[in-house]
């Protein structure tokens, strides 16, 4: 059985106790204001789990509380676990950060990027090849339908990428025939890049992606309940949204993840829980090693949590926030000032559509993660718990 990350009382890693009670009480008010259904919130600091507290209901329509074990769909923060195998990948020598993704998927010799005119576009050749580099760094000229109005979004969408009956092949095939929304390596483009880096690992390890990260990362760190899908055993922990949001009043519907999947999403297909991904961040904050397991070497996490981007490549503030870059994987942060919340330079994250978040922090040996399922809330959680959060930090 995999022994639990240590814990200790907040006062003794450098974290004010009544901040964090704070914290316990800006989130028990907004469950009980009927913003959000529940939460679970952690906070580690030293290698120490110092805050651990579930709040609200784990499903609003039959009432059953909030567990600190519920299971959360946590859509592109599997982005950051596919990222790492790739990386496992590149430091056994099976691929480099400059190769063609063409040369794994030969689709990909055949990219061309759409210019749009009206509600058309033509296509015009690449300058340089899509690279491993770009998949991780979100360079790739792919993109999200949902990030646009353009007539190379309508493509992605009427070419039903997004689908569930069909394979990570499957998908591949169809984006490499779609047009680029940009020149490879030219522009910062939130996208499906991590899709087909999922697609990558499968072909360079001759496994299912699923497979590869059960078997090298998952079962190595301890993840027991962090897959593309919920056992059945496990499903009535899994935590739910409200049927319509609270602000709004539209309807909210995620991922259904109690069947087996055959579309395993490596830029958004996984399911966690808090305490699961504690062990995966505690990895990282280790530069690679958790205890007896080591999956990285330190270079190799101080490479992909680095700045890929620097000041020539253009990213979008609503994704990329200001006096931020990007890595291999995560958003970093390059300014102590500029965003609006805190942090520190070096610290890197991101999140997942339905409302979870996670940092890492260095310089602080600080790591915290957040766990609900309210899409159209998640901006404004994001932020609140990264202020109170530091808020508790002392010393």
């Amino acid at each position: 059985m995999t022994a639990a990350l240590p814990t200790a009382k907040p006062e003794d890693v450098g974290l004010n106790p009544a901040a964090l009670h704070r914290l316990s009480k800006a989130l028990e008010e907004r469950v009980a204001a009927g913003h959000i259904p529940g939460a679970v919130a952690l906070v580690a600091r030293h290698g120490k789990v110092a805050y651990h507290e579930s709040f609200g209901r784990l499903d609003p329509a039959s009432g059953e509380p909030m567990t600190a074990n519920a299971i959360f769909r946590i859509y592109s923060m599997t982005k950051a676990i596919v990222s790492v195998a790739a990386m496992m990948l590149w430091e056994e020598g099976r691929l480099l950060l400059t190769d063609p993704v063409g040369q794994y998927i030969p689709a990909f010799n055949a990219a061309a990027v759409g210019v749009a005119g009206g509600d058309s576009y033509e296509l015009t050749p690449v300058r340089a090849p899509i690279t491993v580099q770009d998949l991780l760094r979100h360079t790739s000229g792919l993109t999200y339908e949902f990030r646009g109005d353009t007539p190379i979004h309508k493509a992605y969408a009427q070419a039903r990428v997004a689908r569930l009956k069909q394979t990570n092949a499957d998908q591949a095939e169809a984006l490499a025939k779609l047009p680029l929304l940009h020149q490879p390596g030219t522009a910062w483009e939130y996208s499906r890049s991590t899709d087909v880096l999922g697609r990558l690992v499968e072909v360079v390890s001759g496994q299912t992606l699923g497979a590869f990260l059960a078997e090298r990362i998952l079962a190595p760190l301890g993840m027991t309940d962090t897959g593309f899908h919920v056992p059945e055993e496990d499903q009535r922990r899994i935590a739910e949204p409200f049927a319509k949001d609270p602000d709004g009043g539209q309807d909210v519907t995620l991922l259904d993840v109690r069947r087996p999947a055959m579309f395993e999403s490596g830029g958004g297909g996984m399911v966690s829980t808090a305490t699961d991904y504690a062990r995966f961040l505690a990895m990282l904050l280790g530069n690679g090693r958790l205890g007896p397991v080591r999956l990285l070497g330190r270079k190799t996490v101080e490479l992909m949590t680095a700045d890929h981007l620097g000041a020539g490549i253009p990213r979008p503030a609503d994704l990329v926030p200001p006096g931020h870059g990007f890595g291999l994987g995560f958003a970093v942060r390059t300014h102590a000032g500029l965003a609006p919340f805190p942090g520190s330079v070096g610290n890197y994250f991101w999140g997942g559509a339905a409302g979870t978040t996670f940092w890492v922090d260095p310089a602080e040996r600080l790591f915290a993660v957040l766990m609900i399922q309210a899409p159209l809330q998640r901006d404004y959680y994001r932020v609140l718990f990264r202020d109170l959060v530091y808020a508790a930090v002392t010393d």
